[in-house]
């Protein structure tokens, strides 16, 4: 399961709201890349693709692909207002064994952070 916070589906639904996209989902994914091996990714998604895993956390529904369900599952979602505007961000994933300091970017492996992660400034 993959959860989002009270916070996270409060903008999530007024974001749904907001593009009249009530039947959307908030979807969670893991791609290739970022600093650590493994990047997160979001975005509001109407589509159902084969494998699709729904769940739902606080009255929004939350969706995850076959492929990246492994790396997010036990995860948890919020959305994070920062000086650089908000966004939606995995705050937490059980499976990640280090994380990049700008945490967009995980490692499941784990081997030791390379130098920039944890806590550490990305570039």
């Amino acid at each position: 399961m993959v959860e989002i916070t009270a916070f996270g589906a409060q903008k999530a639904l007024e974001i749904l709201t907001k593009n009249d996209k009530m039947n959307a989902a908030v979807r969670v994914f893991v791609k290739s890349g970022g600093c650590s091996g493994y990047s997160y990714g979001m975005a509001i998604d109407d589509r159902v693709l084969d494998g699709d895993q729904f769940f739902e956390s606080n009255g929004v529904k939350v969706v995850v692909d076959k492929m990246s369900l492994p790396f997010l599952e036990g995860a948890m979602v919020d959305y994070v207002e920062n000086m650089m505007g908000g966004g939606f961000s995995v705050v937490s994933n059980p499976n990640a064994t280090s994380n990049c300091g700008c945490g967009h970017s995980f490692r499941t492996d784990g081997k030791v952070a390379p130098e920039g992660e944890d806590g550490v400034s990305c570039h």
